[in-house]
């Protein structure tokens, strides 16, 4: 059986195996599931990996994270040129449609809201801003509305499951309207963010409710 001491081992481990980690320090404490990890980096993009790190452990239940980003002296950058930056890229990545984005920062913290016709647009604009030099953290408003007025099929959700990795029985697919919730259980938490992304794929959507209870096969103790 994974004992909480093991599973901390195990996510120590997968940080420290991330090359922008491996230098970082990075505190873990975990309990029954729930993982905490605490620490200082400098970089916001660090503070990502680390959580996404650990939440492809599997015993993992839940991640508490407090991380903080203390950039070095020559790193930090005043807010409008921070905002400068975000903006310009956005407007060289082809797949988002900036003119639908706003942007506000605030002590690093950079804020967006506005609305995109489809899920992978809201992530690209995550992926573009963690990598800035001078960003601290980011708090993302931005709503799906898709353009397309196509029904919802729930069996085209459940064949793309079907089709993946991480396709389990238990996971259990609902449409209501422009809505799709999951029930059901998954064994990682991994696996329950990842069957998220899968329907967040499906045309028409503007919501997920992905209300999977993470379910470790494990005992801890």
């Amino acid at each position: 059986m994974k004992t909480n001491s093991r599973l901390q081992k195990d996510v120590q481990n997968a940080i420290k195996w991330e090359p922008l980690l491996d230098a970082a320090e990075i505190g873990v404490i975990a309990k029954d599931g729930v993982v905490s990890l605490t620490g200082i980096v400098d970089s916001y993009a660090k503070k990502v990996e680390a959580e996404n790190a650990a939440k492809k452990v599997g015993g993992v239940k839940a991640i508490v994270e407090n991380i903080e980003v203390k950039l070095p002296s020559s790193w930090t950058k005043a807010d409008a040129e921070v905002a400068k930056e975000v903006l310009d890229a956005l407007k060289s990545n082809y797949s988002i449609p900036d003119d639908k984005i706003m942007v506000k920062v605030e002590d690093g913290w950079v804020t967006l809201e506005g609305e995109l016709p489809w899920h992978y647009q809201k992530e690209e604009v995550e992926k573009v801003v963690k990598y800035l030099t001078g960003v601290k953290g980011l708090i993302d408003k931005i709503k799906v509305k898709s353009e397309l007025d196509d029904a919802i099929q729930k069996k085209d959700i459940e064949d793309a499951l079907k089709r993946s990795s991480i396709y389990d029985s238990e996971i259990k697919v609902s449409v209501l309207g422009t809505t799709v919730t999951l029930t059901g259980t998954a064994n990682s938490l991994y696996q329950k963010e990842e069957a998220g992304r899968i329907a967040w794929k499906t045309r028409g959507i503007w919501n997920v409710k992905n209300e999977l209870e993470v379910n470790y096969e494990y005992d801890f103790y």
